[in-house]
């Protein structure tokens, strides 16, 4: 008799560090190769390309950083804008924030009997009522309050880390034909670990995901060495 066998789901329960990281450095491997690439097909000498990356790269982490620190104020006053207006329904329209728990709790196989208890704790915990509606109506858990700090530094963090992996090899080497292919061997390197990585992660198939990210950064890396050899 053969063994029966349980295949366990794994889900991605990652933190939104995690979430961060992938977000900063999947641009930070990107971005700064394609613009190297392009102008290795425009210029000989690695000085002007280490200048510009240089400064693309401050420009994207302040911009990847900032954007994910706007992101995060903005999720969060939508939550507090949505918490105020469910304190007002629970006060000014209970009868009608009790047929939306009735129908939620319904879903959940709950019948009218084995409700109202429920019902009745909400009507002595008007925080607890806000926090369920908040969670089970709107789909909305409430924001870490340092969640905008955190996550524009980390974005930030991760593009600048992942950014200077293409550039480094132009830092040593003076010509950069024989720049561009060292870099591009790192970097493609570094994007099919990244895109490894991030599908093992979140639970989907590795390789396809490393080809994918490999595939993604070399097209946009000989797009932009092609249009500057053509207008070079």
């Amino acid at each position: 008799m053969k063994e029966k066998t349980h295949l366990l789901k794994k889900h991605f329960t990652a933190s939104d560090t995690v979430r961060d990281i992938i977000i900063g450095m999947s641009d930070g491997l990107t971005v700064p190769f394609a613009m190297a690439a392009g102008l290795s097909g425009a210029v000989s000498q690695t000085n002007i390309i280490v200048i510009a990356g240089c400064a693309e790269i401050a420009a994207g982490c302040i911009s990847m950083g900032l954007g994910g620190y706007l992101a995060a104020q903005s999720d969060a006053e939508h939550y507090y804008s949505e918490q105020t207006k469910e304190y007002e329904e629970v006060k000014y329209i209970p009868q009608k924030e009790q047929e939306e728990v009735t129908d939620i709790l319904k879903t959940y196989g709950l019948n009218q009997l084995q409700i109202e208890p429920i019902m009745e704790y909400f009507k002595k915990n008007k925080d607890k009522w806000v926090e369920f509606m908040m969670h089970n109506e709107l789909n909305l858990n409430e924001p870490d309050k340092a969640r905008g700090r955190n996550s524009g530094l980390t974005i930030a963090l991760a593009y600048l880390f992942s950014g200077f992996i293409p550039l480094t090899p132009y830092i040593f080497i003076k010509v950069s034909s024989e720049a561009l292919v060292v870099s591009a061997l790192v970097t493609l390197a570094a994007l099919m670990i990244f895109g490894y990585g991030k599908a093992k992660l979140m639970g989907n198939n590795p390789w396809q995901s490393a080809a994918r990210t490999v595939l993604i950064g070399s097209v946009a890396a000989a797009v932009a060495y092609f249009i500057a050899k053509l207008i070079a």
